[in-house]
């Protein structure tokens, strides 16, 4: 997968993916992640991408022209892009296996009070990752990112890694355990010690809906 970063701080997205899975995923060219910096489109000398805003408010908004030259740049046929904002649809596992079908995604990142209203008719999706302000998209792509990485074929090593997880059911996952078999004198418990793989599987079932109901109900309501 091709993904290309529209941002103003490329470190803030490229630092945080260069280890573990999503960094190896890049290393083994699963994945390829670039970045195209509007500072770069500016039309001053000052390299300037941002002003205030018409109508007052407190802050600098982005310009639209200096984030359109970039992302005309990179977008080709075959890209999808996503605006990362506090008003967008909240992302969800759903959202990432679609999206981790995509040939070739583009995330427009925001900074300061975000950018010009004007820029969203070139976005496909405008996604948030919570209902709250973050200092700019950097943060919200680093977690999109590293969602749709480790759903590419091949980034996980184990076949099926990805498929009894939280969400992918509408379900949180069963607790989970490893050695040792007692830690502070709470135990494992004894059905997944038992190697009956059918009476696992169907305590991990209970234990997932139970789990879920105590702490995400609303996750039992969302597709009814």
């Amino acid at each position: 997968m091709k993904i290309d970063v529209v941002t103003l701080f490329p470190a803030m997205v490229d630092a945080p993916l260069s280890d573990s899975i999503v960094g190896r995923a890049r290393k083994d060219k699963l994945l390829k992640l670039s970045f195209e910096n509007p500072r770069d489109y500016a039309l001053d000398k000052h390299k300037t991408v941002d002003d205030k805003m018409y109508g007052g408010g407190t802050g600098m908004l982005m310009m639209a022209e200096p984030v359109f030259k970039a992302l005309e740049k990179v977008k080709k046929n075959n890209s999808f892009t996503v605006l990362l904002s506090p008003r967008g649809t909240v992302f969800n596992q759903k959202i990432a296996l679609s999206l981790a079908k995509k040939e070739h995604l583009i995330f427009i990142c925001g900074h300061y009070e975000g950018i010009d209203e004007r820029i969203g008719s070139y976005a496909d999706m405008e996604l948030s990752i919570g209902d709250y302000v973050l200092t700019g998209g950097e943060p919200a792509a680093v977690t999109v990112i590293d969602a749709i990485t480790r759903l590419l074929p091949g980034v996980l090593k184990k076949e099926y890694a990805t498929v009894n997880e939280s969400f992918s059911f509408s379900l949180l996952e069963a607790p989970q355990y490893t050695r040792p078999e007692v830690w502070k004198d709470l135990e494992v418990p004894k059905i997944l010690l038992s190697g009956n793989h059918k009476l696992i599987e169907e305590w991990k079932k209970k234990s997932a809906l139970e789990i879920t109901k105590k702490i995400r109900p609303d996750l039992l309501t969302k597709d009814e």
